[in-house]
């Protein structure tokens, strides 16, 4: 019943005031996006020439976005939680920076104190006071974003797709939660313009947009994006990642603090939603299940990238260990520092950017992987490689399917000659 009464609510709003020629015309890109998000078209296509599937492409959206949602919830509740570690290791002042989110949360704090904010704990205040800082960043992206997702519908006259709430919803996950919201704001808008709607929209982009938002403020603010003080949401005290000190081997690790079982589940600094491998494999686990996700890329990709480092690891001299201790990690250690599992299981696999042939796959998988570990050991100064490593394979998947495909067309052209 209640299905039936939004079915006509929604109905009567389309023809009353977002139908061509009504008062809200120009924002029927937004009311059609609404309208399929809650009812699949109420078109069918017949005919034996069409392929029946029950994963259209909204469905298909929807479920990478439950899958993103353990990390998700993971995130915000480390993001806490990395922050009240060191609010009870350096002092209770900490937990009251001179700025809107500590005004807020010391208010908050004073008025439901059995929250426990500042208690680390205590799972629900560690997962409220990660909100305050994740929720902004989702918020602004989602507005942003949509802005220009209904622009470009309007003037190109087409519908707004779902494949913005994947990005919109991925992007803030790969985000520090310290960035500012003026920086969101310009990244996602950048990512939106130049990394899909150029080319076209949803489907004709051959970049990653949420990774080309993310590629922007790495280049464009450097210094504010990659430093130590932006992975923890407490005002005047930094911690680095795990990964910063991996070019130092398993015992700068050790001496660090970090743990394998930290590293696993995710209680360690880092991008909000890319820290916990548990949380990524879960979202691996259901995107292989129904299907969404290629298993040759994450197989490949891991094969890759293991390979590599368990050879590195194993295969490199007593001198050359001594001199370059990145050598040493294990490729244990590689699945679950920095953005590896994530970027295996979300970006890699992203369908329209990821080489589309069998065998060209597997091509750009092994390539991601093996390219990740390089620019892990050999290049200190810039330890993480996965999200350009995947904006290299998203350049390089059309020409490997290039090469496939002629391939595949000059063998069958021999076996036509021996005929």
């Amino acid at each position: 019943m209640k299905f039936k009464l939004l079915r006509k609510t929604l109905d009567a709003a389309g023809e009353k005031l977002f139908a061509e020629g009504k008062p809200l015309a120009f924002l029927y890109p937004l009311y059609d996006a609404a309208d399929t998000f809650f009812f699949t078209p109420g078109q069918k296509t017949s005919g034996s020439v069409h392929v029946r599937d029950c994963n259209d492409f909204k469905r298909t959206m929807i479920f990478v976005v439950y899958a993103l949602i353990p990390c998700a919830l993971m995130g915000i509740y480390n993001v806490g939680l990395q922050a009240n570690q060191l609010i009870a290791r350096y002092g209770a002042s900490v937990a009251m920076p001179n700025d809107w989110h500590g005004a807020f949360l010391t208010w908050l704090n004073g008025h439901c104190p059995g929250l426990g904010l500042f208690d680390v704990h205590s799972v629900i205040g560690c997962f409220l006071y990660g909100l305050t800082y994740h929720l902004p960043i989702y918020v602004v992206t989602m507005i942003v974003g949509l802005f220009w997702e209904i622009l470009f519908a309007r003037i190109n006259r087409h519908e707004v797709n779902e494949g913005f709430f994947v990005t919109g919803f991925l992007f803030p996950l790969i985000c520090p939660p310290t960035i500012p919201l003026w920086q969101v704001a310009l990244a996602i808008s950048f990512g939106v313009i130049i990394g899909k709607e150029i080319f076209g929209g949803t489907g004709r982009n051959f970049l990653n947009p949420a990774l080309v938002a993310r590629a922007f403020l790495f280049f464009a603010y450097a210094g504010q994006i990659s430093g130590d003080k932006v992975w923890t949401a407490v005002d005047g005290v930094s911690k680095a990642t795990p990964l910063s000190y991996a070019s130092g081997g398993v015992d700068a690790l050790a001496h660090a603090g970090y743990t394998y079982k930290d590293a696993f589940f995710g209680t360690i600094p880092g991008a909000i939603g890319e820290t916990s491998t548990l949380a990524c494999l879960i979202g691996m686990a259901f995107l292989l299940i129904v299907g969404i996700a290629s298993w040759r890329v994450i197989l490949s990709m891991f094969i890759g990238g293991m390979g590599l480092a368990t050879i590195l690891a194993n295969c490199v001299g007593a001198e050359t260990l001594a001199a370059h201790p990145a050598f040493t990690l294990g490729p244990h250690w590689h699945l679950v520092l920095g953005g590896f599992a994530f970027g295996m299981t979300f970006m890699a696999t992203d369908p329209v950017t990821a080489a589309a042939t069998r065998t060209g796959q597997w091509i750009y998988g092994l390539l991601i992987g093996a390219l990740v570990i390089v620019v892990r050991v050999f290049n200190p100064a810039y330890p993480e490689g996965v999200m350009l490593v995947i904006l290299f394979g998203n350049c390089v998947a059309p020409l490997i399917d290039y090469f496939v495909v002629n391939a595949n067309i000059r063998r069958r052209m021999k076996r036509l000659e021996t005929r």
